[in-house]
């Protein structure tokens, strides 16, 4: 038996199929991934998040830490409440983990990191977290949920107490607010708008009946990967880990070069694969003849050399097949993918695939 989320029961209760995930029992879906995708791109969808790490981060010189520790810049973050997505680096540039970072005020940062690698995530976070003199504290008493999709912040708004509920509905994105014993959040993990709610773990149960009562469909870890991958969204252990770095996973655009003096974990390292003409290239794939891609299949690209694909599946949006890969430097725009022993032709294309209900791509 692995670990449960307060919300274990309602699952059980709504007929999930449970499944083993980084340790947790999680909902992989509540008989068809395909209607709890549509429902997220079409309507609303209910994901229960609360195996998700929650961490607060406290003293007059978190701020100094947080340069140091991410690959972003939380010197971006000036208005309380402000996120940032960012890597978590080793020494030599590698992905210790993605997470989401919040400022609260100047001296308190939230951040939001992987269910499966907290254990090195808070080792790593307090073992320099010491000598900057900052309190690291794991929330687990809070629950998360993730209400996303085109109506999904206007079903949900009940669920936010009168006197913050107008706040929340005008929150930007990538910033969250404190809404009584809420914390709400216009993030997300599936290229629809929505929020991220985290909140007290006794009162989640209720707060999920009343967002399935309000028509919000329950929604399991199944369509959440379709989801982030029709958006072009990492998912870590994938697509990145301790031996890839964020250039070669898509996420240069995560890394603050400037100010060139601030020295986080990783910049030797990052700064010389930068200057590498044969850094590989990762990219998204658009299957064009019949078959499904997968993770790990390799990727042949005639005259140049072999990649392999990190994540990929079927596209319910798009009714095709779609991959991210991760390849050989060179400028081309078709390659091919080894499944079952056959070839298959897939084009290069800009990802995202989806995005806010819409296809990207040329199909």
């Amino acid at each position: 038996m692995g670990l449960k989320t307060p919300l274990y029961g309602k699952h059980v209760e709504a007929g999930a199929r449970i499944v083993d995930f980084g340790g947790w029992d999680m909902p992989l879906h509540y008989g068809s991934q395909k209607e709890e995708h549509h429902a997220v791109r079409t309507n609303a969808g209910l994901f229960d998040v609360s195996h998700m790490t929650i961490v607060d981060l406290k003293g007059g010189r978190v701020r100094d830490l947080l340069r140091h520790l991410l690959a972003n810049d939380v010197a971006k973050l000036k208005d309380s409440g402000k996120a940032l997505y960012t890597c978590m680096l080793n020494e030599d540039g590698g992905v210790i983990d993605d997470l989401i970072v919040y400022f609260m005020h100047d001296s308190w940062f939230r951040m939001v990191v992987n269910a499966a690698t907290r254990d090195k995530d808070l080792a790593w976070i307090r073992r320099h977290a010491e000598s900057y003199d900052v309190k690291v504290i794991e929330r687990a008493e809070l629950a998360m949920l993730a209400v996303q999709g085109p109506k999904a912040r206007e079903i949900a708004a009940p669920c936010v107490d009168a006197e913050w509920r107008e706040q929340a509905l005008d929150l930007e994105l990538f910033t969250g607010m404190e809404a009584g014993d809420l914390f709400v959040a216009r993030t997300g993990y599936t290229g629809e708008d929505g929020w991220e709610i985290l909140l007290p773990a006794m009162r989640a149960p209720s707060v999920w009946d009343r967002l399935v009562a309000g028509g919000v469909a329950p929604a399991g870890l199944g369509a959440r990967d379709t989801l982030r991958l029709e958006a072009a969204m990492n998912l870590y252990g994938s697509d990145m880990d301790e031996t890839i770095s964020p250039l070669e996973a898509g996420l240069g655009w995560t890394v603050a070069w400037d100010p060139d003096e601030r020295d986080f974990i990783g910049r030797g390292s990052l700064e010389k694969l930068r200057a590498d003409a044969t850094r590989r290239r990762f990219v998204g794939l658009l299957l064009e003849d019949k078959g499904v891609l997968r993770n790990h299949q390799r990727v042949v690209v005639d005259g140049v050399g072999d990649g392999e694909i990190t994540s990929g599946g079927f596209s319910p949006t798009i009714g095709r097949s779609i991959a991210l890969a991760r390849l050989p430097a060179g400028d081309y725009d078709r390659a091919k993918v080894e499944v079952r022993g056959k070839l298959l032709n897939v084009r290069i294309v800009k990802t995202p695939f989806v995005r806010n209900g819409q296809i990207r791509i040329d199909v």
